[in-house]
């Protein structure tokens, strides 16, 4: 891990900030994500975000990308979670992967991502920085769920202890940032 990382990696994890974070994110970079959280700052709890007009976070996450798609389904999922879970915490507790995988504009990856750093749950998340990292060993899979398998396999193999939340959250990241330095 890199030497200032926190220690799941992804800032503020076991937030509702990494919600938002983890669908800001699709077709952009993290720099700038980075942006349109600033720009969100004081709105980054379930409560104050669901009271957003979506003209208004259109607006704050323009740096992002795709804001005119992501703006709706983000309120959207907010709304959803507070009408179905009431708050957040019930939410990081109960939230299954196929709710999420049900709300418009949730992939694998970032219905991982969410249960991973945002309810701190044991998922493994896979992205286009691990198929690349494991292509260079030549290991290819033809589906999400085969990669998913093949690390969580493994990891659970060498670690055999609790945490594993904390270890895909770090792997992943170690990940993220190996490819970054090597421009794979």
């Amino acid at each position: 891990m890199l030497e200032n990382s926190p220690k799941l990696w992804w800032p503020n994890a076991g937030t509702f900030e990494v919600v938002i974070g983890a669908i800001l994110t699709q077709n952009t970079t993290w720099k700038n994500v980075q942006k349109s959280l600033k720009n969100l700052e004081n709105f980054l709890n379930l409560d104050s975000f669901t009271a957003l007009h979506v003209k208004v976070i259109k607006e704050k996450i323009r740096p992002s990308g795709f804001y005119n798609q992501k703006a709706p389904r983000l309120l959207v999922l907010a709304q959803n979670i507070q009408n179905e879970f009431g708050n957040f915490e019930t939410f990081q507790k109960k939230v299954t992967r196929e709710w999420l995988l049900a709300q418009k504009g949730i992939g694998q990856e970032s219905a991982d991502a969410i249960l991973c750093y945002a309810c701190l749950r044991d998922e493994m998340v896979v992205d286009s920085y691990t198929k690349r990292l494991l292509k260079t060993f030549d290991i290819a899979f033809k589906t999400y769920k085969q990669y998913k398998d093949f690390l969580e396999d493994g990891l659970q193999e060498a670690f055999t202890c609790k945490e594993l939340n904390l270890i895909y959250a770090q792997f992943h990241g170690m990940i993220v940032e190996y490819n970054k330095t090597q421009k794979l």
